[in-house]
């Protein structure tokens, strides 16, 4: 059996260091701020699960929503739900009506502050979820406002996922890959090595990557190898970013509707599942 956790664990550090080799943004920089097997144990967080799992996402962007967040979400909403588990995806406009007619939905309300930690608190309560996961949702600050990569000001066109997490009885996941992310809060000493606004909002496993897209196939790789199922082979990169564009998403970097995240075309997404498939000895 331990021989079996050092292997998972190994496999975790491997991981994680293929997820920030190209640190865009700064991630590989913070990451020794993490202890490592960090990814092993939020997909344990997630192994078994049947009931409801949420997903927060979609980072507002130019009046809609940027690639980076939502590609992720989908594919581990896929994946969850072939496991046996019902994901919601919870956001605020235009990403939540957008896809309301594919996915199973909950809305926030954008630029609400004031109303937040209630309107949280009820939604728990109504959906009892099993865990609760945020990929690249943007977390308050210390200011008690949002702040994109630029140190704007986006708190007007910012719904709040931050208390989902705060007041949730379950556990709690999120990935970032800049540092003004949900979840951000449990490395703050690290992020001053940064040019960003930090979120302060803390979870129970924070999870780094160069896209935060990518954090959630680090996810789906251990779920995958645990269910002797291939779920990465099913993750088709271009088309959900295909998906996200006919739905109005911008790219976070470019501000442009392409088919690329964070800058980034499909083609690195691609050559990371294959990475991670063959680490899982799926290939």
């Amino acid at each position: 059996m331990a021989a079996i956790e050092q292997a998972e664990l190994q496999l975790s550090i491997q991981i994680e260091n293929l997820l920030v080799a190209m640190n865009p943004r700064g991630m590989k920089n913070v990451k020794d701020a993490l202890a490592p097997g960090y990814y092993l144990r939020a997909a344990q967080l997630l192994k078994g699960l049947t009931g409801t799992i949420l997903i927060g996402t979609g980072f507002p962007v130019a009046d809609t929503f940027e690639t980076d967040g939502p590609v992720g979400a989908i594919a581990l909403y896929n994946a969850l739900e072939t496991l046996g588990a019902q994901p919601i995806l919870v956001s605020g406009e235009p990403f939540v009506t957008a896809s309301e007619n594919d996915f199973r939905v909950h809305k926030l309300i954008d630029g609400d502050l004031i109303n937040a930690k209630q309107e949280a608190i009820g939604s728990l309560a109504k959906l009892q979820p099993q865990a609760v996961i945020s990929i690249e949702r943007p977390g308050l600050a210390e200011q008690g406002l949002y702040f994109n990569m630029h140190g704007e000001d986006i708190s007007d066109n910012c719904a709040c996922f931050d208390h989902y997490l705060n007041e949730s009885n379950c556990p709690t996941i999120a990935i970032g890959d800049g540092g003004n992310e949900i979840g951000m809060g449990n490395i703050i000493p690290a992020l001053s090595k940064l040019d960003i606004t930090p979120a302060i909002t803390t979870c129970d496993e924070l999870l780094i990557a160069d896209v935060s897209n990518w954090g959630a196939y680090g996810i789906i790789a251990f779920l995958a190898k645990w269910a002797n199922i291939d779920l990465l082979a099913e993750v088709d990169s271009l088309a959900l970013l295909q998906y996200v564009s006919d739905r109005g998403s911008v790219d976070g970097v470019t501000r442009e509707n392409n088919l690329t995240e964070d800058s980034f075309p499909a083609t690195f997404a691609d050559e990371l599942i294959l990475n991670l498939r063959k680490l899982t000895h799926f290939i």
